[in-house]
Parts: C-alpha cells; structure tokens; sequence
C-alpha cells in the first residue's frame, strides 16, 4: 500500500490556505483605511489647535483663504501672517510649523475655507472607513 496524500486531498488543503489568504488580506487592508483615517482625525485636532491660537493672537479672526490645501508648499505653515510656505514660516510668529496633509497625498487632500469675515473655517477630508468627505469647524469634528 502507498502512503501520501491523494491529489483531492491536496486540492482541498491549497484551497483552504487560499481561502485564509483572502481572509487576511481584505482585514489588513480594512485595518490600514482605519489607520490612515485614524491619522487624519488626530492630524485635524492639532490642525485645530493652531487655528484657535491664530484665533487668539489675531483679534478674533481665522487666516484667510478659500480651497487651500494644507501641507501643500504654498500652506506648509501658519504663522502670524496666515498660511505660508515653509521658507516664509520662520519670520514670525510660528503656530503650526508643519501642517500635515492627507496620508494618501495626491488622491485625497485637506480643504481649508474660511468663513465670512474670517469669523469661521471649514476643514474638509475625507474618511475611508465611510467613503465620505467630512467637515471640521471650530465647533465640532465629525
């Protein structure tokens, strides 16, 4: 009598690891969206914070700009003269030395608009978990 394994048997088994595979493959995937989206919501909080204390230090008014991106060259840094490009930062000063852009740059962005009379600001990004573009305002945070 032969001993091994018949070839239903070993169909079975790579179908199996095949199966697990996928598995594990889609969960990693869904794991880094959330990261990532887990990054954006802690990178908008310290976006934020520097905005309210811009806020404090510029008589009650936010800089202005209308569908900025944050962390692109030109809106690198916000210090006392607004959103400025990383060389223009160190003149003044400095709230955010750094601003942050989307984990996925090039594909999805941070989107800064101010309010009228540079009273309120919207943040728009977008979350991958729900597929949706959210909005950040001085008042709450989805």
């Amino acid at each position: 009598m032969k001993k091994g394994f018949t070839l239903v048997e070993l169909l079975v088994v790579i179908a199996i690891i095949a199966l697990l595979s996928t598995l594990s493959v889609v969960a990693l995937n869904s794991a880094r969206a959330k990261s990532r989206d887990a990054r954006r919501q802690s990178d908008i909080k310290q976006i934020r914070t520097a905005l309210e204390l811009y806020y404090d230090a510029n008589n009650q008014q936010y800089p202005a700009g209308s569908g900025l991106e944050l962390g692109a060259t030109d809106t690198a840094c916000l210090n006392q003269n607004g959103w400025v490009s990383t060389s223009a930062c160190a003149s003044a000063t400095i709230f955010m030395q750094n601003v942050p852009s989307d984990p996925i740059p090039g594909t999805y962005s941070y989107t800064y608009n101010v309010g009228v009379k540079n009273a309120t600001y919207t943040i728009a990004y977008y979350s991958e978990a729900s597929s949706t573009t959210k909005t950040a305002t001085p008042y709450s945070m989805e």
